[in-house]
């Protein structure tokens, strides 16, 4: 019926895309989803605390330097303003497709917040997994059409009777 991933194995139409760390396991929930959930959020929320830490090391480096209170000041708000914006950026990226181009012109942004894309993460896999929402909307719509296109047609059209 299904492979070690949990993919159903439908014979015709739309397969269910997978997801991260979930296979397709997010399509009927089985198979550990809600153990993968839990070990998604615990190990996002240790990275996110291993990653302040680092910060922490890193802002204590430059007080020993003695690098002076601007550029402590400069690297501490630019790290805020980062994980902010890369929070939102994380975040909406489980409700919608980001833009391609978009994604490419972030990376930076993104690389230097990470913090805020792993406490987004961890956040939205409290609820569901990240990015489930987005996947369901586009296969149950995926299957509707494709239901909708094979139901349309049945029979051989050769073989109608012609209306007088």
């Amino acid at each position: 019926m299904s492979d070690e991933n949990g993919t159903p194995s439908p014979a015709t139409g739309p397969r269910p895309e997978p997801l991260r760390f979930f296979g397709t396991t997010w399509v009927d929930r089985t198979n550990g989803y809600t153990a993968r959930r839990i070990g998604v959020a615990v190990g996002s929320l240790a990275a996110a605390v291993v990653s302040c830490l680092v910060l922490r090391f890193a802002y204590q480096g430059l007080q020993i330097a003695e690098v002076g209170s601007f550029v402590t000041l400069l690297m501490v708000v630019m790290f805020a303003i980062c994980s902010a914006l890369a929070f939102r950026h994380t975040w909406d990226g489980f409700t919608k497709r980001p833009d391609p181009d978009r994604q490419a012109s972030l990376r930076g942004l993104l690389a230097i917040g990470f913090v805020g894309s792993l406490l987004a993460y961890f956040f939205r896999s409290l609820v569901e997994a990240p990015g489930e929402r987005l996947h369901r909307e586009e296969y149950e719509t995926a299957r509707k059409q494709y239901e909708k296109r094979s139901t349309r047609r049945s029979g051989n059209p050769s073989k109608k009777r012609r209306r007088s």
